[in-house]
């Protein structure tokens, strides 16, 4: 994981799927946890999806809560 990384999960949409045109970071859990069991799709959008769902899984998305902060401004 790269630091940049995080910034794209407040601002990456996801580009597909029942949830598409949601910010990554907004996709429940229960979807990301889907992922997690079937496989993440390749390429970037899956490693931020897998980034993702470990922030979630772990109970941290408030960490993105700065990120989210600093792009309405």
């Amino acid at each position: 994981m790269k630091p940049e990384d995080l910034e794209l999960l407040v601002t990456r949409t996801m580009p597909y799927g029942k949830y598409k045109g949601r910010l990554i970071a907004d996709l429940p859990g229960n979807y990301l946890n889907w992922f997690a069991r079937v496989g993440f799709p390749p390429g970037e959008i899956g490693q931020l999806l897998a980034l993702m769902q470990e922030i979630d899984h772990n109970g941290l998305s408030r960490l993105l809560d700065p990120l989210r902060q600093r792009q309405k401004q």
